[in-house]
């Protein structure tokens, strides 16, 4: 059996090369004929495409999802789903993930890729809880960096407990596009050795290796890469689908898909990419290599959030002091992943610690969250002066940072019940806050006298 594909062109895709911004109409427009392609999975939902709906787009995420269900006959749909975090940013209490999970399933995603961005997996338990008892497909993602702690012993090791936390398969989740091509080889040799897992490789072609990467996991056995078609591949997103077809036909690994369908979607898709690049969304800049990914494990995304908080300051020329600086604040960190919501948290310290001319005179509440505990177990220990320096002799808890976290869903359900119409409404509320209110106002505002329920 070849190599399975997942299509990221429609969440993944979009959402690293112009912030998320395909609307429903366009991620719907090609997807009939994805659907025939031959993929294990399309990606369609999950990450930023909820947030960039109700924020952005004026669209219901929802309804995305439920009109995506019923284009795909053939295809499962997938999300990625943050953990504790959802697909917001902060921990939200056990009610609502188990709630989120059973609305995504019912509205027609059938494989939720879960991770966290500490690879704690006391963070990933709830939602795999909830997935597996709503007859959801699990894969399990691990966030991938590299420091002194993160070697090939700690994935396998993180492996066996993902296996046996019951996950139907497992991610490897390069959001940096930093994993080398020899490391590749090994790590997925190793995985494939140690876990019984289908294993699935996710990367970024940003630093330029990602198709040599990809090349050498298959050759090492990985089961399932993710590719970008064509008009939304390539730079900070993933290598080309149809690309990645051609170099495998023939082969042992010829995942067979169909490129009579790929050609025709890529046609459909050409004009919406256009479309970006006219009005600008679509940077030509990200569409370029950027070695220097490599040498400060900096995120695509990371890295234009650093050049515009330096812009907005007036300090453009100091990036690279601040590039400089966000591999100390790291190891300062513990080393952890730079994968929201942690690339912004310590890239926002980096900028502090050098526009202030002195390090940790001012921190973010959030970084302070994490030095108490709150966002769960750095991957290695935290530099106690800096902790102390901090938060002094504040307690830092070690239990599931969930733990503390009151059911929040029916509570929301009965204070907004004149605006939250349905369960996912609610969810929208728990998540986003008064981005969803004031998209659910505008709905009844917008809406005809007769579709607006009147109470008695």
């Amino acid at each position: 059996m070849g190599v399975q594909v997942v299509e990221t062109a429609l969440r993944d895709g979009h959402q690293s090369l112009f912030a998320t911004r395909m609307t429903t109409e366009e991620v719907l427009l090609a997807l009939a004929e994805l659907d025939k392609v031959g993929y294990r999975a399309i990606e369609i939902w999950g990450g930023a495409t909820f947030d960039a709906c109700l924020r952005f787009l004026d669209e219901d995420p929802w309804e995305r999802l439920r009109l995506a269900k019923k284009v795909c006959k053939h295809t499962k749909l997938q999300m990625l789903f943050r953990g504790q975090n959802i697909l917001g940013y902060r921990h939200y209490a056990d009610d609502v993930v188990e709630k989120f999970v059973q609305k995504s399933l019912e509205n027609g995603i059938d494989i939720i890729r879960i991770f966290d961005a500490l690879n704690d997996i006391r963070n990933l338990e709830c939602a795999v809880r909830a997935t597996k008892k709503y007859g959801g497909e699990c894969q399990i993602a691990l966030s991938y960096t590299t420091s002194p702690v993160h070697t090939v012993e700690y994935y396998v090791e993180l492996a066996k407990k993902v296996e046996s936390l019951g996950a139907d398969s497992l991610c490897i989740k390069d959001m940096a596009g930093v994993l080398l091509p020899g490391d590749a080889y090994r790590l997925i040799k190793a995985l494939k050795e140690n876990t019984k897992l289908p294993i699935e490789l996710h990367s970024h072609c940003t630093g330029g290796l990602c198709e040599m990467t990809y090349l050498k996991a298959i050759e090492a056995g990985v089961d399932i890469v993710d590719c970008a078609l064509s008009p939304f591949s390539g730079g900070t997103s993933q290598p080309c689908t149809e690309s990645l077809n051609f170099a495998l036909r023939g082969t042992p690994y010829d995942p067979k898909l169909n490129v009579d369908m790929l050609n025709a979607a890529a046609s459909k898709m050409q004009p919406v990419r256009a479309k970006y690049i006219a009005n600008g969304l679509l940077n030509p800049k990200v569409l370029s290599v950027n070695a220097n990914i490599i040498k400060y494990q900096v995120p695509g995304g990371m890295l234009s959030n650093l050049i515009n908080q330096l812009k907005q300051q007036g300090a453009s020329d100091r990036l690279d002091e601040v590039l400089q600086e966000v591999p100390n604040v790291r190891r300062d960190m513990g080393y952890p992943p730079l994968v929201t919501p942690l690339s912004q948290m310590v890239g926002t310290q980096a900028v502090l610690n050098v526009l202030l001319g002195e390090r940790y005179k001012n921190v973010p509440k959030e970084i302070n969250e994490y030095l108490h505990g709150r966002y769960g177990a750095a991957p290695a220990p935290v530099d106690e002066e800096i902790r102390h320096k901090i938060i002094g002799d504040d307690e830092v808890i070690t239990y599931r940072p969930a733990d503390d976290l009151k059911p929040e869903f029916e509570g929301l359900k009965k204070q907004y019940k004149k605006i939250a119409k349905t369960d996912e409404d609610v969810l929208s509320i728990a998540l986003f806050g008064d981005v969803a209110i004031k998209f659910l106002e505008k709905r009844i505002a917008d809406a005809k006298p007769t579709l607006i329920q009147v109470e008695a």
